[in-house]
């Protein structure tokens, strides 16, 4: 099911509203989860979105949409043949038989005869901050999320019980999401595909999730109460889209780490960075705040100003930007307004991280790589850091 990141628009039969969804192939989620925990016609709400998919497929000039629909189920009525593919549920952040087995043997013989593909699914519960309707229905309390020890260890299980996903959810209407730290602690411990949904009201928060290791995020609320932001979070998630770690990513990126070992014993924070273009290294820098006395003096500055010179030209379309630590607002402008088109960094910075505060200061065709020799970019950051304690 997983094979980048991507997002999940949630959709409730008993809630949501079907005309005011707009699908086309530029704003379109790349999966539609139907269900809720209390029941709705879900064959007939099913039947009524793909006609919508299909309605809206007619009237796109940019190719065609096609929208895989997963059934989200609270329980074993909610089940519905026309889907594409199920979450098989287990609930297990509760002590619930009924949710650990219960329903899914109810709707067990249904569910085998179809055609509907099946993904066998660890749901766990994390404290949002309010009640939800999971809470009250299924009689069982979240995970507090400040219990990372408690939450992985349930992760672990759900991977040796043979899950195929790990979905982590604060609930329908949580005041708060998940948090990073737990996310990326998850993340770190299992191998299968994470998913992250609740409160999750922005982009900033849905590029959080990413960033810390989400592989598919899930929004409902907001995006059924402002269908008209779908266009903008979908566009968000294609413009920082991951790509597959070459051979070259890698190389270069150990050249922007030997630039950030140069930073580390000039005293400066090491962040590295080297540019790239038509297979030449055409400007390469690190920090030098301290040494210049200037704030402004990033790694990413002092390699573009060097890119510029070699150029002899101040945009530079057909250039790779590598960066150990993601830039900040200010380096994030910077190269937005160079124009060039790629960058790739190595850990995320979630204090100053463009993501979060500027997604959109690249250039709009600019594409974002991340992860790239990402423990030893941050175990670098981290020497740094605590020599300084």
């Amino acid at each position: 099911m997983v094979n980048s990141k991507g997002l999940a628009l949630l959709l409730d039969p008993e809630k949501a509203d079907l005309d005011r969804l707009r699908f086309s192939a530029e704003a379109k989620p790349d999966y539609i989860f139907v269900g809720g925990s209390t029941g709705g016609s879900t064959t007939a709400f099913v039947r009524e979105l793909k006609a919508k998919i299909a309605n809206s497929q007619q009237l796109t000039a940019n190719g065609l949409i096609s929208i895989p629909i997963v059934l989200f189920p609270g329980d074993a009525t909610q089940f519905s043949p026309e889907a594409d593919a199920i979450l098989y549920l287990s609930l297990l952040s509760g002590r619930n038989p009924e949710y650990l087995a219960g329903q899914q043997i109810r709707a067990a013989r249904a569910i085998h005869d179809s055609k509907v593909e099946v993904i066998p699914t660890a749901y766990i519960l994390i404290d949002g901050g309010t009640e939800t309707s999971t809470m009250r229905v299924t009689g069982t309390k979240p995970i507090p999320s400040d219990d990372i020890d408690t939450i992985v260890d349930t992760c672990i299980a759900a991977e040796l019980m043979g899950k195929q996903l790990v979905y982590l959810e604060a609930g329908s209407g949580a005041r708060n999401p998940v948090p990073a730290e737990v996310i990326r602690a998850v993340r770190e411990a299992i191998h299968i595909p994470l998913i992250v949904g609740g409160g999750i009201r922005t982009k900033e928060q849905m590029q959080a999730a990413y960033d810390a290791g989400a592989d598919i995020v899930v929004i409902g609320n907001h995006l059924e109460e402002h269908p008209e932001a779908l266009w903008e979070f979908t566009q968000s998630i294609r413009n920082t889209q991951s790509a597959p770690i070459s051979s070259d990513d890698e190389r270069y990126m150990r050249l922007a780490l030997l630039e950030a070992e140069k930073a580390y014993a000039a005293g400066e924070v090491p962040v590295g960075c080297v540019i790239v273009s038509q297979g030449q290294i055409i400007g390469r820098g690190h920090n030098l705040t301290e040494t210049l006395s200037d704030v402004t003096a990033h790694a990413e500055i002092q390699s573009i100003t060097a890119a510029a010179q070699t150029l002899g030209a101040k945009y530079m379309p057909d250039a790779t930007l590598y960066v150990t630590v993601e830039p900040c607002v200010m380096c994030a402008g910077a190269i937005g307004w160079s124009q060039i088109r790629r960058v790739v960094y190595g850990c995320a910075d979630e204090k100053r991280g463009f993501s979060r505060f500027a997604p959109k200061a690249l250039h709009a065709k600019c594409s974002v790589t991340s992860g790239v020799l990402e423990a030893e970019c941050k175990a670098l950051m981290q020497q740094f850091f605590k020599q300084r304690r």
